[in-house]
């Protein structure tokens, strides 16, 4: 599976495959005692209707879940072809404990793709703090005949991490894409769905601490 990564200025998010065994010097080796709190602002978009899209922050404050229930990608048959692409904008309002900022450190996808023989499909992330200037995106393709699981990881190095300014309020913004083309046979449909074991999606961003400096 393809990596990638989120690259911006100072007001950027990057990510990683996964936390890794070292943190960097000017890092912070724990997660804050106190609480982050997650809350969303707005959720918008075809693949995130009113209702279908919750989050969670895990119990040591370096993770948190955003699950969806209804996100799905379809083409060929008699899909509506606006049902071949679907997105979803959600915006967090991320409180920390004061003294300290963050960063994401990693985003993993999983889901279920089934394509027909020519289909393809593809799975596009982006990830940005409010008022960054740019945003980069990082894509994982699939190509049909394709009927199993995917999982999709973005990353990059500790060093290269951008954490949110500090003592400023930034909404974090998540945006998700899934695409799919029909296959060789029009009438037989392809779609891709993010997907866990109970039936939603889970896109977990683990995060990066480190303490603001003295004022």
């Amino acid at each position: 599976m393809a990596g990638g990564l989120l690259l911006g200025v100072a007001a950027a998010a990057l990510l990683g495959a996964a936390l890794p065994a070292h943190n960097p010097a000017t890092g912070f080796d724990d997660p804050p005692p106190d609480k982050i709190v997650i809350k969303v602002a707005t959720v918008n978009g075809s693949g995130c209707p009113a209702g279908t899209a919750a989050v969670a922050v895990s119990a040591d404050n370096t993770a948190f879940t955003v699950t969806y229930s209804d996100y799905l990608a379809q083409a060929g048959g008699n899909s509506d072809p606006t049902a071949a692409r679907k997105n979803c904008q959600l915006s967090l309002l991320v409180h920390v404990p004061a003294g300290f900022t963050y960063a994401i450190a990693s985003a993993d996808y999983r889901g279920f793709a089934a394509l027909q023989t020519g289909a393809r499909a593809t799975q596009r992330a982006s990830y940005y703090f409010q008022g960054s200037p740019s945003t980069e995106y990082r894509s994982h393709p699939y190509a049909g005949p394709y009927d199993d699981n995917w999982q999709a990881t973005d990353e990059t190095d500790w060093a290269q991490l951008v954490y949110a300014p500090c003592g400023v309020q930034r909404n974090f913004n998540i945006n998700t894409e899934l695409r799919v083309t029909a296959g060789t046979d029009p009438r037989k449909v392809s779609y891709m769905t993010m997907d866990s074991t109970d039936g939603d999606i889970n896109t977990v961003d683990h995060l990066a601490w480190k303490e603001c400096p003295e004022k």
